[in-house]
């Protein structure tokens, strides 16, 4: 017996066969046993999802109703054309001499066109009258991976059933129940990575599940590791160690493991996505109620928890948006292993940049945490009156070396009343805030200083691009007078144009300055002219005279060559 694929070998033959698309056959299914058919159908969605065999099976079940013979061979009732192949005009008129002939047996004739949007515009106008209105026999299904492709005289006339991609549990339970009636023995992980290869195609499942039994044999238990290495992809294992080298900040690592895998032949296009589909798994792994929705066995489940674990939702979401923009570049790169390579650095760099934010926030809330122990501190009457006759030795060194060493954000208040996390928050940012205010400040700058920080704020301006903003500040040559500065401005309008720039630009002066009492003010000045340099226009023969008077040779060449 010669050897079937899969594909053909196990389509469905009812609607209750076929896979992820309940909300498409229960309509079909009601809409034939109330006889509310429409006479022209249109089946749209991604490939492999089973457009062509929901329209063979419902040409099919059209007709069982009227047939005393339920085994009947409905195989003249039922007419396929792949519009891929018979495109033309004579294609569709052959077709529609056809429609006119009425069934031998049952009530309808049905006509699949696949591929519908492969036809012509002449091709789709002399379809035209026929799909509007039919014969009372004939039905017709159009089925399309690309229904923006379609003119739209023909989609008003069709009824549209829209097919969805198939979930990856959907694929993965269908694999499952064909293995076991094969006698295949497989992994659980095994199922799910070949249900995310596919990518929502139940047909490209069922290949890369062919492929793989024909590579290792019905014998063999198939592990994850066996399919990742036929389907030329990473498994989770690959992708759990390369997050563990950015979480242990291994760059050296980090490429050393990407360029062996490009060595071994790895597509780096499809590596930019699994990687983020593992930094989505991730983040959904943050929280148990969102874990349910990480599509993978019980024991992967656990191990995506973990890493999320040691991972902050700010590094996840940055970590995405690196490889959604890569992913979006990379056909356009002349270099795309680089742009990958350069991607990578950038998420490690993410990390240790969040690491570091994090590790100071912790540190900040243990010295609170002391201050406010220390704060709220009572001696008991015992400790009180052992320590009234005699003098602190410890506290007069504290206070000398607060005198000559005073810290840089010295708390100034009380903690807030309470105990526990919150109020160690309070605290700190209270801290924070006395620390960093500048407005009370009234340090005294210089000229120079007060350039030194307009320039630095002026190269922001230009590295950010807003260069707008940056020719204004450029022309306004400040003056400095005390604490006022007195800025330069050739109209009202390039007055008006600055408001928006002076309020941040006042912060980062008084910030940097240490001085909150810094204020603008504006003077319109004439814009400078500049002179035009006085042009004088010559006659041929002054310039012959001119030239004659500088060098008297030159007479001597008119004459000889006789020159003009």
């Amino acid at each position: 017996m010669a050897y079937v694929v899969s594909a053909r070998k196990y389509r469905p033959k009812t609607f209750d066969e076929v896979v992820g698309q309940r909300a498409v056959t229960n309509v079909l299914k009601k809409a034939i046993e109330k006889q509310r058919l429409a006479q022209a159908l249109l089946f749209t969605g991604p490939r492999g999802v089973g457009k062509t065999s929901c329209a063979r099976i419902m040409a099919r079940e059209v007709n069982r109703p009227y047939l005393e013979d339920p085994d009947a061979d409905l195989s003249f009732n039922i007419f396929e054309l792949d519009a891929a192949s018979n495109n033309s005009v004579d294609d569709i008129r052959e077709l529609i001499e056809q429609v006119r002939i009425p069934p031998q047996i049952g009530k309808y004739k049905v006509y699949i066109i696949d591929e519908v949007h492969m036809l012509s515009n002449q091709a789709f106008n002399a379809f035209l009258k026929t799909l509007e209105e039919p014969p009372e026999h004939a039905i017709f299904i159009l089925a399309t991976t690309e229904k923006h492709k379609i003119i739209p005289t023909i989609l008003s006339r069709c009824q549209i059933y829209d097919f969805k991609r198939i979930s990856v549990k959907d694929i993965k339970e269908h694999l499952k129940s064909i293995a076991s009636r094969e006698g295949i023995q497989m992994e659980e992980d095994a199922f799910y990575l070949i249900a995310q290869k596919a990518d929502g195609s139940l047909r490209d499942a069922l290949s890369a599940f062919d492929k793989i039994i024909s590579a290792v044999g019905q014998d063999q238990e198939i592990t994850r590791e066996i399919v990742a290495e036929h389907l030329g992809i990473l498994d989770y294992e690959a992708y759990f160690g390369f997050t563990d080298l950015v979480i242990s900040g291994d760059a050296a690592g980090l490429m050393i493991q990407f360029n062996t895998w490009v060595d071994n032949g790895m597509d780096i296009h499809h590596f930019i996505g699994g990687l983020a589909s593992h930094f989505r798994q991730l983040l959904l792994a943050k929280n148990s109620s969102t874990l349910e929705i990480v599509e993978v066995s019980e024991a992967i489940k656990e191990k995506y928890k973990k890493q999320a674990e040691a991972l902050p939702n700010s590094f996840i979401l940055k970590a995405i948006d690196i490889l959604t923009h890569a992913d979006l570049n990379y056909k356009m790169s002349q270099h795309p292993q680089l742009l990958t390579e350069l991607s990578l650095l950038q998420i490690l760099e993410n990390f240790t940049e969040t690491k570091k934010k994090t590790t100071d926030g912790k540190h900040a809330l243990i010295r609170s945490s002391a201050v406010e122990e220390k704060k709220t501190y009572s001696p008991t009457p015992a400790e009180t009156k052992a320590t009234d006759h005699q003098p602190n030795i410890q506290e007069n060194n504290l206070e000398e070396k607060t005198r000559k060493n005073p810290p840089e954000n010295p708390v100034v208040s009380a903690p807030p009343k309470g105990s526990g996390l919150k109020s160690i928050k309070k605290l700190v940012e209270k801290s924070q805030n006395n620390g960093s205010s500048y407005q009370n400040l009234r340090e005294k700058f210089t000229p120079a200083e007060f350039m030194k920080y307009w320039n630095e704020y002026l190269d922001m301006l230009y590295r950010g691009n807003d260069k707008n903003k940056f020719i204004l500040m450029s022309k306004a040559d400040p003056k400095v007078e005390g604490e006022t500065i007195t800025l330069h401005f050739e109209s009202e309008q390039e007055v008006a144009s600055f408001q928006p720039v002076a309020e941040n630009l006042l912060k980062f002066l008084k910030k940097h300055l240490r001085n909150g009492h810094i204020s603008f003010t504006t003077r319109i000045v004439e814009p400078k002219t500049v002179e035009t340099p006085q042009v004088s226009y010559y006659t041929r023969q002054e310039k012959q005279s001119r030239l004659i008077e500088i060098n008297e040779d030159v007479a001597y060449f008119i004459k000889k060559f006789k020159l003009q």
